[in-house]
């Protein structure tokens, strides 16, 4: 390959990457099955340890997604479920000043002011209508694997967020789906060792939407990174 050509293959690439956000509203516009088959057709070439494979993609639309959304919202709304689970309690600080920060874009963006207790639990219900996308996803593994095996569940989950993205979809992954197992699973008739991972909203995104423009900053390379051994 050439140095052009790896600065081309680079420069799609990143730009993907660097255009993939979490997408929170979405038109009404179908998404073709084929077009779905194809994108997990594509994210399943994500490694995993030994090959073992361990994810399952519950992909739902119309009725079935409707109903489910239904479901988890009354649940919600209900409160008779354990507290998430997304987060030990504390959290330490570092993580917790990232997570208010986004708390405090996420709810400017929708003009929800922070006493408005009604209104953030009124916007985190659409959480579980998968924020009106015409599609959603819910992901599960086999709750007897490893840590590890949940590891390359991720890299499946991040590789269907980029190949929607490439084909001009949004999607916004929803591991407040995980809190409501017990609901899905019946639902979706999961099999007894089939544990919900997370949900994703797919579909075409509201460009103009504010909440799909908001911006999240990234911590730099050298606060994460270190190199050894280099000149």
């Amino acid at each position: 390959m050439s140095e052009h050509e790896r600065a081309e293959k680079a420069r799609v690439v990143d730009g993907v990457l660097r255009e993939r956000r979490s997408l929170r509203a979405y038109t009404a516009d179908p998404v073709p099955q084929q077009l779905l088959a194809e994108l997990l057709d594509v994210a399943a070439s994500a490694p995993s340890n030994s090959n073992t494979q361990p994810w399952r993609v519950h992909v739902l639309a119309g009725a079935p997604k409707e109903a489910l959304g239904a479901a988890l919202q009354e649940a919600f709304r209900q409160g008779t479920l354990p507290p998430s689970p997304h987060f030990p309690d504390p959290l330490p600080a570092e993580y917790a000043q990232r997570q208010q920060d986004f708390g405090a874009r996420y709810y400017q963006s929708l003009g929800i002011e922070a006493a408005d207790t009604a209104g953030r639990a009124q916007q985190t219900a659409r959480n579980f209508i998968f924020f009106g996308a015409p599609v959603g996803l819910v992901f599960t593994i086999d709750r007897r694997l490893a840590p590890h095996s949940w590891l390359d569940l991720g890299l499946l989950v991040q590789n269907v967020m980029i190949a929607a993205t490439a084909r001009g979809l949004g999607t916004c992954p929803q591991v407040s789906f995980a809190r409501f197992h017990p609901v899905i699973a019946q639902h979706l008739a999961l099999g007894e060792h089939e544990l919900t991972v997370c949900g994703m909203s797919v579909g075409y995104p509201q460009r103009d939407a504010a909440v799909n423009r908001m911006g999240m900053p990234r911590k730099a390379v050298r606060e994460f990174a270190s190199f050894a051994g280099f000149e």
